[in-house]
């Protein structure tokens, strides 16, 4: 049986050129941050402007951390988002629209049952987002065969064809691995991470 083909996102877009980038490569999706720490951040209106130039078939990603109500509501409806990615916990006092798919989000340090992810898409990242810290590739691997894992947490590179052949996860998560600085995307760094996990995946 043929394997599932690995899911790519390319999160933290703050350009057109750098979502360009992430299309030209090949990507699945792509990812708005919406967490006023993070360098990353965007406001709504900023991000509107930014997925429009989104193209059909690349699915777009409303990222939060702890977020308002207020902030989800308008974030939504600014991108328009296939999913909305937040902390699990985060979930249980969101309300989404009907219809909305949601990515939960668990941590490396806490307990992760496969009860709790059985049957759905999920994100095992680090303790701390875009901080380019690992996440557990083994705790992934388990998890793994309950669900759909997207692996995030200081993949780049040099190391995904490694993760991808210790979790064989249904997708990988990148954002400050393909930067050339904080914040910044790098449009051959993307290609590059994108091309060594396709063949990985293969």
């Amino acid at each position: 049986m043929s394997r599932q083909r690995l899911w790519i996102k390319v999160c933290g877009m703050r350009s057109v050129a750098a979502i360009e980038a992430a299309v030209a490569a090949g990507v699945d999706a792509v990812g708005f941050v919406f967490h006023v720490p993070s360098p990353r951040h965007l406001e709504p209106r900023q991000a509107r402007d930014l997925a429009a130039s989104v193209p059909a078939g690349v699915q777009r990603v409303a990222v939060f951390l702890h977020p308002t109500q207020a902030l989800v509501d308008a974030a939504i409806d600014a991108v328009t988002p296939d999913w909305v990615q937040t902390d699990a916990d985060d979930l249980l006092d969101l309300v989404l629209p009907v219809g909305q798919k949601a990515l939960p989000v668990f941590r490396t340090g806490q307990a992760v049952s496969p009860a709790q992810v059985g049957g759905q898409r999920f994100l095992l990242e680090s303790a701390q987002s875009g901080a380019g810290a690992l996440a557990d590739w083994a705790i992934a691997r388990t998890l793994a065969t309950s669900g759909e894992v997207v692996l995030a947490g200081g993949l780049d590179v040099g190391n995904v064809a490694a993760a991808i052949a210790a979790v064989r996860p249904f997708g990988i998560d990148v954002s400050s691995g393909v930067e050339r600085s904080r914040g910044v995307k790098d449009a051959a760094l993307i290609r590059e991470f994108v091309d060594a996990a396709r063949r990985a995946g293969e």
